[in-house]
């Protein structure tokens, strides 16, 4: 992190607005590695220094970044390694964004969502099978499959390396309005699955043993996070309200698949993102993107009392 004045940092952090921070300063109430700081405007990086206010230790969140891309097919989504000169997912973002790293990968010949964080807790919930999140995807094959092909599909199919678990499957008639994708093939059969796992190209494997391989496939959903309309290619920082759904989604642990048809209102930037979306995942969600219910209040009755006789005083309510 780069150095800042040191009342912007404790503002940022929480311990007083701007000008109350000042008036710490200036009262020889802040310290910085043990030394006593009265001059404003001092700056200093609060990732290498210990700042202390009245002798307790300011203690910050970490700020993650978050960035949702359209990987075009004929890019690996590894990092790090040897990429053997192919064009790796960092290399469509901005050269301040390449220490990130992918969440949810897909093979060199699919496409669709990846999301790019440097936030470890959440990427290893979002990804492990045992927390089984849902991934959407669409899958186009040649023709329809059968009845009991597409029920075979749902109940799980026996691969190599196991038997896979149940999944959602069904054919739509079109792909979500507003995806964007490159040129490819689009003549067949697009099938929308939903996995809660993720073994090494499964749906390609699973299609494929039911005598339909797959022609293209595009990654839709991540949870509750879509790809909307970028193109291939594209990045945007995640909006606040993603970052809470997904923080949400790692919270409440496996649930039903929660596919949104309506993109992101933030325009894409072409050729990756030029800003990042720093968020604390320790930020509560705003309460206008959750959909709570307000209690009832309970109307008073038209009817009158009844009358209990003599039962006691403890039955007259």
């Amino acid at each position: 992190m780069a150095e800042e004045r040191l009342q912007k940092i404790l503002a940022g952090a929480g311990v007083a607005s701007r000008r109350a921070s000042e008036e710490l300063i200036v009262a020889g109430r802040v310290s910085v590695n043990g030394q006593t700081v009265r001059e404003l405007g001092t700056k200093v990086d609060p990732d290498v220094v210990q700042i202390s206010v009245d002798g307790k230790q300011v203690k910050f969140h970490k700020r993650h970044v978050y960035l949702k891309l359209h990987k075009p097919r004929g890019v690996i989504s590894d990092v790090g390694g040897d990429t053997r000169g192919r064009q790796s997912v960092v290399d469509l973002l901005p050269d301040d964004m390449r220490r990130l790293f992918p969440v949810g990968r897909l093979d060199l010949n699919s496409e669709g969502l990846i999301l790019m964080t440097d936030d470890g807790e959440l990427a290893n919930k979002l990804t492990h099978p045992r927390y089984e999140h849902p991934k959407t995807y669409y899958v186009l094959v040649a023709d329809r499959p059968s009845p009991s092909g597409l029920e075979q599909l749902r109940q799980g199919v026996e691969l190599p390396e196991g038997k896979t678990a149940p999944a959602e499957v069904r054919v739509v008639p079109a792909l979500p309005a507003g995806i964007r994708l490159a040129s490819g093939p689009t003549n067949g059969t697009w099938l929308e699955i939903v996995l809660r796992e993720g073994k090494k190209r499964q749906i390609r494997h699973m299609t494929a043993a039911i005598g339909f391989p797959t022609l293209r496939l595009v990654r839709w959903a991540i949870g509750p996070l879509i790809l909307g309309e970028l193109k291939a290619g594209e990045s945007v920082p995640l909006l606040r309200k993603e970052v809470a759904s997904l923080v949400n989604a790692m919270r409440e642990g496996p649930g039903p698949a929660i596919v949104q048809t309506e993109a992101s209102s933030r325009p894409p930037r072409k050729g990756g993102a030029t800003r990042s979306s720093s968020v604390s995942s320790e930020a509560p969600p705003n309460r206008r993107d959750l959909n709570v219910d307000k209690p009832k209040r309970n109307k008073p009755s038209s009817r009158p009392p009844r009358n209990y006789g003599n039962r006691g005083e403890r039955n007259k309510l």
